[in-house]
């Protein structure tokens, strides 16, 4: 068995196993967001509503395997395998061979619904990996910035994987022709290979919490068995929507979907808006995303410095915020710019772009970490990977938003498949997706960043009183001063902490039965 994690020292290759897997997490969704709309358009004789249509169903499923995955991966450790394996790892270990799956997607010439099954399948798959993945850095260590820094490592890696799914297929083309969607094909699989050896890192050079430090809060109830299918699942979306109660993981959310519905409009929209709005190849579309991307590797290291030095990530959220909402505005300037300059506005605000979104990203996967810890102190559980199920599903349904409205949107303006020309009704419409689109959302995170109280010195608090709590410490002991600490992080008074309250079905069975309800 592991030793407890508070025992473990965290060296680099520790570091360095955690970040490279988001290969597979920022990878994957950035070589789909920037390209595969576009693929299924230009090589598959899809619409693009008939795309779009892929992504929404795909949620639809999503929105029960996620959740479903991190219920499963929270109490897998009931098991006997999973006390073998460990509840997260074992589900790293047998997605490894399934990455395979990705290739199929980028197959050129099927119809609808080989696109369908292949996509969805491989986001089930996607989903068993990462909702476990998500919870490891929180899993490993406590301190602020042993975590600070894992995120960093993620981010970091996860630019460095959406630079190459930006420049690979650009050289791709460049050698095998436009009209080639091989092209794309033998990207997928230099990912995929990636996406294997990094996942068996994964594996070998990290850890999970160890059993012994599971907080075993079940309930007595002998009916647990008799539950119906119906009311397993009801009781999953219990603990899923019981996230949203805690009051840090609301703004949370605002201030994620903020930057990544933002992010997902831009990407969906941009390799359109270069071909068709500005005239430009492929090739120029990938060569100026690699430029974006390399910008966001800078962005996400001055993003770690900023967060580490400072202890303020909603300061540093707004920062990025302005920086990408420069960079956007950039490209809409680019359009109604004279041809001659339009090359140098876009290199321009590719980069300013990219600062602010390497930063942008990084952020709320580094502010995600810290929100188990304000669950704990409510509900006197561990629950990271229900709020990874809940991370992971809102990460790809608002990529799959994007994705749809963009499709939509297009078809609705007039665009036609396969065409190397546009109506001036299309060019409009990608003009004002790209600006109205992404600075909307980016509007909406940047407010609810003022809302945000979590910096270091809260957090060493919180997890002082956790600790107490669980030395046998009451509720109703805790100071007044760190009460109103913890109700404005969590949205609860004292007297409702540590299990006294309804967040999550553990915690309302004990409620009905200590209560006779």
């Amino acid at each position: 068995m592991d030793a407890p994690k508070t025992h473990r020292r965290v060296r680099w290759w520790n570091y360095a196993a955690y970040g490279m897997t988001d290969w597979l997490g920022a990878g994957s969704t950035a070589l789909t967001g920037a390209w595969l709309l576009f693929f299924y358009t230009t090589f598959c004789g899809l619409t693009a509503t008939e795309g779009s249509l892929i992504f929404a169903i795909s949620r639809f499923v999503d929105a029960i395997t996620s959740p479903l995955m991190g219920m499963i991966s929270d109490n897998f450790y009931k098991t006997k395998i999973g006390k073998r394996f460990g509840r997260r790892k074992f589900f790293i270990m047998i997605g490894i061979p399934f990455m395979l799956a990705y290739i199929l997607m980028w197959i050129s010439g099927m119809n609808f619904w080989y696109y369908l099954v292949t996509y969805v399948g491989f986001d089930i798959i996607y989903t068993m990996v990462l909702v476990p993945y998500e919870t490891l850095a929180t899993e490993m260590t406590n301190d602020f910035k042993q975590r600070t820094i894992f995120s960093g490592a993620r981010l970091f890696c996860g630019q460095i994987s959406a630079f190459f799914s930006a420049f690979v297929p650009g050289r791709l083309i460049a050698v095998l022709g436009k009209d080639n969607p091989k092209s794309f094909l033998y990207a997928a699989m230099m990912f995929t290979a990636a996406f294997i050896i990094i996942l068996i890192f994964l594996y070998f050079f990290t850890w999970e919490r160890p059993l012994s430090e599971i907080v075993n809060d079940e309930v007595d109830n002998p009916d647990e068995d008799k539950l119906s299918l119906g009311q397993k699942f009801e009781q999953i979306y219990i603990d899923l929507l019981s996230t949203f109660k805690i009051k840090a993981f609301r703004t949370h959310i605002l201030m994620y979907l903020g930057c990544y519905i933002s992010q997902d409009i831009f990407s969906q929209v941009y390799t359109y808006f270069v071909v068709f709005a500005l005239g430009f190849t492929t090739v120029v579309a990938s060569n100026v995303l690699s430029v974006i991307w390399g910008a966001c590797i800078v962005g996400v290291v001055l993003g770690i410095v900023a967060v580490t030095r400072a202890n303020r990530q909603a300061g540093t959220y707004r920062i990025a915020v302005l920086g990408f909402a420069v960079g956007t505005i950039g490209f809409v300037v680019a359009y109604f710019s004279n041809s001659k300059i339009v090359m140098t506005i876009l290199i321009i605000s590719a980069i300013v772009s990219g600062l602010g979104r390497g930063a942008l990203a990084y952020i709320p996967w580094n502010i995600y970490s810290f929100i188990p810890d304000v669950d704990e102190i409510v509900t006197g559980q561990r629950r990271e990977g229900i709020f990874a199920g809940v991370m992971t599903f809102t990460r790809k349904a608002t990529q799959a938003l994007a994705v749809f409205l963009v499709g939509v949107f297009l078809d609705g303006s007039g665009f036609k498949p396969s065409s190397q020309t546009q109506s001036i009704g299309v060019v409009h419409t990608l003009v004002i997706m790209l600006a109205v689109g992404t600075l909307a959302f980016l509007l909406m995170g940047y407010i609810a960043s003022f809302k945000f109280k979590l910096t270091k010195d809260k957090h060493e608090i919180l997890l002082s009183e956790v600790e107490e709590l669980r030395e046998g410490k009451k509720p109703e002991d805790i100071s007044e001063e760190n009460a109103a600490l913890i109700k404005d992080l969590s949205g609860f008074d004292k007297h409702s902490l540590w299990g006294n309250n309804k967040v999550g079905h553990v915690d309302l069975m004990r409620w009905k039965k200590e209560h006779g309800e």
